[in-house]
């Protein structure tokens, strides 16, 4: 069971509102109303962490180990959209997200695979991770720069929570888990192919909402997420690819390969596919 193990590393790692943010040193001069736009719009895609949160429980009731540890990774994130609405209504509290644009983002995915839920999940920490170290970069203004650092650090240690599940699975359904999560691995890290970074925020989860089935097509401006990454934290090809990057880099160890590149990781999967048919195949049909 790794929920105690878990709760006690990030209990330990966990940093406090009221103490660990330099208030005090808020400089406005280095704070644009640009700027200030863009923390309300990742303030509402963090408070996306409640309806994860109940697609995580839904599609989780046979782990009580990974449900508990939700608990945890729900508290976090929702205290990451607290803390950037803080700094808004201490410092720009025109831009304070209304409970009706937090709400908007609240609606159920449809169910999916638990493994490849969890896969997708970590590489979106894996994103998040770098998104926010820009962020951090590209504010000016020193408590804001903090918040953000701290919010990064945060989304890493998620990250390997999420692999030390990975393993676990691993251990437990071998083949089911390398299939799940080297095709969610792939689909993931395959940006340059679908013309945009993938991550949890942007992609098509429930068809009767459809096309408004995705976290950013529900934000208050759907076209934001591409202008803070291309134009504003200028999240390029060099940032993009250290994402990639680890992902390959945490799926060659996870899964015992050396993928140096996506094309490795598409022949493997692959692999595992034509593995599966050949199973399928040569068990025959069911009779009844």
């Amino acid at each position: 069971m790794l929920y105690p193990e878990l709760f006690t590393s990030l209990e330990q790692a966990r940093w406090s509102l009221s103490h660990d943010i330099p208030w005090d040193r808020f400089e406005p001069a280095r704070l644009t109303d640009e700027q200030a736009l863009t923390v309300k719009m990742n303030a509402i895609t963090e408070w996306a962490a409640l309806p994860a949160t109940e697609m995580f429980l839904r599609d989780n009731q046979a782990d009580s180990d990974f449900s508990a540890f939700i608990s945890i990774w729900f508290y976090e994130e929702q205290k990451h959209s607290l803390a950037l609405m803080e700094y808004l209504r201490r410092f720009r509290p025109a831009l304070l997200p209304t409970e009706a644009e937090l709400h908007a983002v609240r609606f159920p995915a449809d169910p999916a695979p638990a493994l490849e839920t969890l896969m997708l999940h970590f590489c979106g920490e894996v994103r998040l991770t770098q998104w926010y170290r820009r962020a951090a970069e590209w504010h000016q203004e020193p408590v804001l720069r903090q918040l953000y650092d701290l919010i990064s650090k945060d989304e890493a240690r998620h990250g390997g929570a999420y692999l030390k599940y990975m393993q676990q699975a691993l251990a437990r359904t071998p083949a089911e888990a390398r299939t799940a999560f080297a095709r969610m691995g792939f689909l993931m890290a395959s940006s340059g192919r679908s013309g945009k970074p993938l991550h949890p925020t942007n992609l098509h989860v429930a068809r009767q909402f459809f096309p408004n089935d995705t976290i950013q097509s529900r934000l208050p401006d759907p076209g934001w997420l591409e202008r803070w990454l291309d134009t504003q934290i200028v999240f390029d090809k060099a940032c993009e690819e250290r994402v990639v990057g680890a992902i390959l880099r945490n799926l060659s160890i996870l899964l015992g390969q050396q993928f140096d590149d996506l094309r490795g990781l598409n022949r493997y999967r692959k692999s595992l596919a034509a593995a599966t048919a050949n199973q399928s195949v040569q068990n025959g049909p069911s009779i009844r």
